[in-house]
């Protein structure tokens, strides 16, 4: 029987709440990690990404508050490595830990992942992606000035840099990683959605723009011919009409019918919507795929059928 094989996208803060310390940090993980026992005791190969959000922003303002002629600021590609390396010896560490409690014998690696984006992808053309710390309107427009980079005001806080969201077109290191689960080592790639590159006849050039992370999830899981796409977040289910008295709870559901729901505006623009476009995405990339909207906390049972919303192209697909 074909082991199943799933990638599951943690959100960046769920890492990150509130508290931006290293040990805090790491205590998350280490909660994360044991819900993903469940997964690894049941002979399930998972792939995990995680977003970054809070982490680079982070490292953007140490970055800016160190700059200077001697140590200038490192730019974004380099400081979403950054975080890569970071959060992903954290989890390493974490998952050890849970592997050693439970006497289960793998190994688990971190690969730093360039991901590939088109120069004539649209986003390019209207950067959307708010990062980094608050300016007043005089400090962005004499940064806009002075750097060429582009700044809005956002939602009356003050004005942020916004930069590029473009979409992933390939996964550099996917056959190594595809290497490792087959090994049955569990792997952390895909950071913050990967580091953004573009190709060129001589190399890989890094690009100043964020990837969503459960878009790079997506292509990741296409290109290592997952089973499964996870997409963990806030809530249990997807929902219609969401706090609302006429509320719904979408469990096993369709392509056809979140592509409706879409037209109806039901999922918000920064929040469900892109969890849903890379759910529909997956699901719709080949057949026996489907994708799971779910928490953590009932991620497996979500795998198992019992939970969360699970998206298929006839809506009622599980891999038990």
């Amino acid at each position: 029987m074909k082991r199943r094989k799933v990638v599951i996208a943690l959100g960046g803060n769920a890492i990150q709440s509130g508290d931006a310390s290293a040990i805090a940090q790491q205590t998350a993980l280490e909660k994360t990690a044991e819900q993903l026992a469940k997964f690894i005791e049941n002979d399930v190969d998972i792939v995990i990404a995680h977003g970054n959000g809070p982490q680079v922003g982070n490292i953007l303002l140490q970055q800016k508050a160190a700059d200077c002629e001697k140590n200038p600021a490192m730019p974004l590609d380099t400081c979403g490595a950054m975080s890569q390396g970071m959060i992903g010896y954290w989890m390493q560490n974490a998952i050890d830990k849970m592997l050693k409690k439970h006497h289960i014998q793998r190994d688990v690696a971190t690969i730093l992942t360039r991901v590939v984006v088109d120069a004539n992808d649209p986003a390019f053309m209207n950067p959307t992606k708010p990062i980094g710390p608050f300016y007043t309107e005089e400090e962005a427009k004499r940064l806009m000035n002075d750097t060429g980079a582009v700044f809005k005001e956002d939602a009356g806080r003050g004005w942020r840099r916004v930069v590029p969201s473009p979409k992933p077109v390939s996964i550099h290191e996917h056959h190594i990683i595809n290497s490792l689960v087959e090994d049955r080592d569990i792997v952390i790639a895909v950071g913050g959605g990967g580091v953004p590159v573009m190709e060129t006849e001589q190399d890989l050039i890094g690009v100043e723009a964020v990837i969503d992370k459960d878009f790079a999830a997506q292509k990741l899981a296409e290109l290592v011919d997952a089973d499964t796409l996870i997409i963990l977040t806030a809530v249990d289910n997807v929902y219609v009409n969401f706090n609302k008295p006429n509320q719904k709870k979408l469990e096993h559901t369709s392509i056809a019918e979140l592509e409706q729901y879409i037209t109806e505006d039901q999922f918000a623009p920064g929040s469900m919507l892109p969890k849903v476009q890379a759910a529909i995405d997956f699901a719709n990339s080949g057949d026996g795929r489907q994708t799971i909207i779910t928490s953590l906390d009932q991620a497996y049972e979500a795998l198992e059928g019992k939970a969360g919303t699970i998206v298929s192209k006839k809506g009622a697909l599980t891999l038990v």
